[in-house]
């Protein structure tokens, strides 16, 4: 009987920490579509021209490039502000500035001047990036890899939850208080989060203190997590695994706009109820059992699972072109979105497990950026391989392009195991 309460203290604590997990990842997603789709829907309505809103694509390079300064943020904080921790003191160093940008991009007026808008947008950008970073840290080092699936579910229905409200809900509130109310109030949000830091535990992590000297430092904060990962047997095998995971899924998804219009004559009106509820049911049924694979299988298991469905939700695409039809559409839309969040809940969760506790911040943002490699390169040859091929020999190869990734995790598993 006496472990019945240490138990139940257990049990609150983990539901306290996904509920943390859930309010970092309200405050990861809030920044995105507002240097995105929102900032062009802006761009749009206040009469900037064409190209300029295309030249908004380059503001999301932080995502990408994020590697290059997140080992600063795995230095300890300085020594008046031990007390906070790492991951705490720098969140309160990002978050109020986050909101700062934020702020100073709502009252910056495209129509008058869009360079200052985009200055502000890259601000704000280059701060959520930073964030990202520090979130995924910790959420890396509070939860066990069995818990990691739960975390990561958590996160993506706060995400999700986020763009919504600073995507379609910034744009209808533009219609009532104005694109600088909208972005104010989207402001005052984000000024919630450094709340949310306060409120939660700092992991309890060893914290190795950087040497003095620059050349040192260099060596411990740069290059000693890249050694320390490229040094493990099989670490090639990993990296070949991360890129080539989503690889298929990149293909199709590059793809699906054209495929929808000019392949099966659907109307925007169509595709946007598709890629809505459908859409957003399916990311959060899928983050969920993507997460619960994790806990009742294994890590390995259930990457090799989710990742097998995830091929299996492309041929959704063949089907769609055979039978056709709005039902079908949104059947196709619900499926893909239910495996491939599955299949990210598991995959996300290898990859943090991939991640040394003294270089969290460093190896899973090199990770995250490796993994979106397939997207910024491979991927922008879609549309040439669709129309050489046609659309359903090509929905077939981006399956078969799905199984590397798998075959590669069957050899690890089996190295592992001897």
């Amino acid at each position: 009987m006496s472990d019945e309460p240490e138990s139940q203290a257990r049990s609150v604590l983990r539901e306290h920490l996904l509920l943390r997990m859930l309010g970092f990842g309200f405050f990861s997603g809030l920044p995105l579509p507002l240097s995105v789709f929102t900032l062009q829907q802006w761009f749009t309505t206040s009469g900037v021209s064409v190209h300029s809103v295309g030249l908004t694509a380059w503001l999301g390079l932080p995502y990408t490039v994020k590697f290059l300064w997140s080992p600063l943020f795995d230095r300890a904080p300085p020594r008046w502000a031990r007390g906070l921790g790492r991951r705490r003191f720098w969140l309160l160093v990002v978050q109020p500035l986050l909101a700062g940008a934020c702020a100073v991009l709502a009252l910056t007026d495209p129509g008058l001047n869009a360079a200052h808008t985009a200055m502000a947008a890259a601000a704000l950008t280059f701060l959520s990036a930073s964030q990202d970073i520090l979130i995924d840290a910790w959420r890396i080092e509070s939860f066990p890899e069995t818990r990691q699936g739960a975390a990561l579910a958590a996160y993506v229905w706060g995400y999700r939850t986020a763009m919504l409200t600073s995507g379609s809900g910034a744009i209808a509130l533009s219609t009532v208080l104005g694109w600088h109310g909208a972005m104010l109030c989207m402001a005052g949000l984000l000024a919630l989060a450094p709340l949310l830091t306060l409120n939660v535990a700092e992991p309890r992590v060893h914290l190795r203190i950087a040497p003095p000297g620059f050349v040192a430092s260099f060596r411990h904060s740069f290059l000693e997590p890249l050694l320390e990962f490229f040094m493990r047997p099989g670490a090639a095998e990993i990296l070949a695994f991360v890129v080539l995971f989503r690889l298929g899924k990149v293909f199709a998804d590059n793809t699906a706009a054209s495929f929808y219009h000019q392949g099966l004559g659907f109307s925007s009106g169509v595709v946007a109820s598709a890629n809505f509820l459908p859409s957003l049911l399916g990311v959060f049924g899928g983050a969920a059992f993507g997460g619960w694979l994790v806990a009742r299988l294994g890590t390995v298991r259930a990457v090799l699972a989710t990742g097998a469905l995830q091929a299996a939700s492309l041929g959704l695409y063949v089907a769609l072109l055979a039978f056709g039809g709005a039902w079908m559409l949104f059947a196709k839309v619900g499926g893909e979105a239910f495996a491939g969040a599955a299949a990210d809940a598991a995959f996300l969760t290898f990859v943090s497990a991939l991640c040394s506790r003294t270089h969290t911040a460093t190896q899973y943002a090199l990770l995250s950026s490796v993994a979106a490699l397939a997207f910024h390169t491979l991927g922008g040859g879609a549309g040439y391989v669709a129309e050489a091929l046609g659309w359903g020999p090509f929905y077939v190869l981006t399956i078969v392009a799905s199984l590397p990734a798998l075959v590669i995790m069957l050899h690890l598993r089996r190295s592992a195991a001897r």
